[in-house]
């Protein structure tokens, strides 16, 4: 369906999903906080290997009814055990009994089944979704930048990142940048932030790019937390990739922004800004200087005052980021 989507049409469609999954959560705006990302790696190590068991000794089968389903299961018989193996699922198991192996392959299989049931989840259908990522439809990946598996959400990016050249994305990306309700939208946006690495990929029109600057400056600057690490990420955006006139008007006004957690992100990322701009360097230094003083946050002024001692220096590395006391 979405493949029928104009750029606009899709950024539409997101925004209906977006208030789905808002509705869904009780009307609670609140982001969550998610865990870091943790790399999926599928089908695990073949224990049959390990102890040289044949193709010719898999000459069994069995039952394994699990989540509602039957599966297919082979068995081997061997002097070193029983081994089960999940067919079409490509996990093993070894038992000392036909059942203790078989039970083996359902907990073996559990990483495997539970992302196929987040997937389902996040595209709002039933059971587990079977197919490969990279065979959803431009919207089904932009909803999977949702997914509670921040693993999901990556090859979800990756996928994106392939078709950037279609132009598709663009306007839907700005709409997850802009989005103040779903509550995975912290790990949604960091995603997002990480493609706008390389902006021109995405959005090839200098109008659609300013307005994707406009929406980083704008997350940074009303941010509420750094969940995910994603206000930092922004910053790094506008001052280590974009790198634009405009990337760098919106950094220095966020040194300055409402959200101490803007503020954090740029007065880290102009230290990169005068890297890749040395023309913004007075400018930063005028706004690190005002910062230094008069920022509302104690930790805040002594970073300032250290990216401002280091800028004026030339040095080539700078203080790492405070993290405030009570920050979540």
């Amino acid at each position: 369906m979405a493949a029928s989507l104009t750029s606009q049409g899709l950024a539409d469609s997101l925004v209906a999903f977006q208030n789905q999954c808002l509705a869904e959560a009780g009307g609670d705006p609140s982001p969550t906080k998610p865990s870091h990302r943790v790399p999926f790696h599928w089908p695990p190590h073949p224990v049959s290997s390990d102890f040289h068991v044949l193709g010719s000794d898999w000459t069994g089968s069995a039952r394994l009814i699990a989540y509602g389903e039957e599966f297919e299961v082979q068995t081997a018989r061997t002097p070193a055990g029983v081994f089960a193996r999940l067919v079409g699922v490509w996990n093993e198991s070894r038992g000392t009994t036909e059942e203790e192996a078989v039970q083996g392959l359902l907990e073996g299989a559990e990483p495997y089944f539970r992302r196929q049931f987040e997937i389902a989840k996040t595209l709002g259908i039933p059971g587990r979704y079977r197919e490969s990522v990279r065979s959803l439809d431009a919207l089904g990946l932009l909803k999977l930048l949702y997914c509670s598996d921040r693993d999901v959400a990556h090859e979800a990016s990756v996928e994106i990142e392939k078709q950037a050249s279609t132009g598709l994305f663009g306007p839907a990306l700005v709409t997850i940048l802009r989005d103040q309700y779903h509550p995975n939208r912290r790990s949604a946006q960091w995603c997002v932030l990480d493609l706008f690495e390389d902006l021109p990929s995405l959005i090839s029109s200098e109008e659609g790019r300013a307005e994707a600057v406009r929406a980083v400056r704008d997350l940074m600057a009303n941010a509420t937390d750094d969940y995910a690490r994603t206000v930092y990420k922004a910053g790094v955006v506008l001052g280590g990739h974009v790198c634009t006139p405009e990337a760098a008007d919106a950094l220095i006004d966020c040194v300055s922004s409402p959200s101490r957690y803007g503020r954090r992100a740029a007065i880290h990322a102009v230290f990169h800004l005068v890297e890749w701009m040395p023309e913004t360097r007075e400018r930063v230094l005028a706004a690190l200087e005002l910062a230094a003083t008069e920022d509302d946050e104690p930790l805040l002024r002594s970073f300032a005052a250290s990216q401002h001692a280091d800028i004026e220096s030339g040095a080539h590395d700078h203080m790492t980021e405070p993290v405030f006391p009570d920050e979540p």
